[in-house]
């Protein structure tokens, strides 16, 4: 939505049952994948792989194209409109494909992993109770449901119990490498890119979770997240 947005293109959101998205996709005409996309901890978890090959989101259907996943989108983007790009055409292209494939491959993952871990726990942890905030109600939009799905999908993305301590363990070197590509003008630059848009929503995620939003508030990453994703709850409260 973030790039559609750049591009100026103008779009219809669907929303689709969590949990049913996949044969969801599968039915407006998405292929799915072949072989799984995602990994946790080394290994496609048999639900996850499941998922993959059923269909994905987000899934974008253009006249009579149909593209899945971030980085397919964004190159489909690119394409059919050219300006404003989503990737410099010279230097630091290296840089930010390098920042979007992170973002998507690691980035994203671990953001997922760390706030559903939260969620299934007690969606007490999260913000509003994951009902409110910069990316909207999570899962669902209201809280049985919520609740419900976080837990099927904390149980989808769990690998092994000592999977969300672990992260939260590597999420400061996570960070730190986010706020090195800001000051390399990588991310969050006069002209936003593909990286930007990718990384971002990550970041707005883990807000999410009481105890990691005032460091993100704090941190020079915390700037692209009210840039692009402003908590418009916030501040019509404050």
């Amino acid at each position: 939505m973030l790039m559609l947005e750049h591009k100026g293109i103008p779009y219809r959101r669907v929303e689709l049952v969590t949990g049913m998205h996949p044969m969801a996709v599968r039915a407006l005409g998405f292929a799915g994948h072949r072989e799984p996309i995602r990994k946790v901890d080394g290994r496609t978890h048999r639900w996850l792989a499941m998922i993959d090959r059923a269909g994905t989101v987000p899934a974008l259907r253009y006249g009579s194209a149909r593209v899945q996943a971030n980085i397919p989108i964004a190159r489909f983007l690119d394409e059919v409109r050219p300006d404003p790009p989503l990737l410099p055409a010279g230097a630091g292209r290296d840089e930010v494909l390098e920042a979007e494939r992170w973002g998507d491959e690691v980035l994203q993952m671990a953001a997922r992993r760390i706030v559903l871990g939260a969620a299934s726990r007690d969606i007490g942890e999260l913000c509003g109770r994951g009902g409110a905030g910069r990316l909207g109600a999570l899962l669902a939009g209201n809280l049985p449901m919520r609740i419900v799905s976080s837990r099927m999908a904390g149980f989808t993305f769990r690998a092994n119990p000592d999977g969300e301590a672990r992260l939260l363990a590597e999420l400061p070197a996570m960070f730190d490498r986010v706020d090195e590509w800001i000051a390399a003008g990588v991310l969050d630059g006069t002209e936003l890119n593909a990286a930007d848009f990718m990384i971002a929503p990550s970041l707005a995620l883990l807000s999410y979770r009481h105890d990691l939003a005032p460091e993100i508030a704090s941190r020079p990453l915390g700037h692209p997240v009210d840039r692009l994703l402003p908590d418009l709850a916030a501040a019509a409260s404050g």
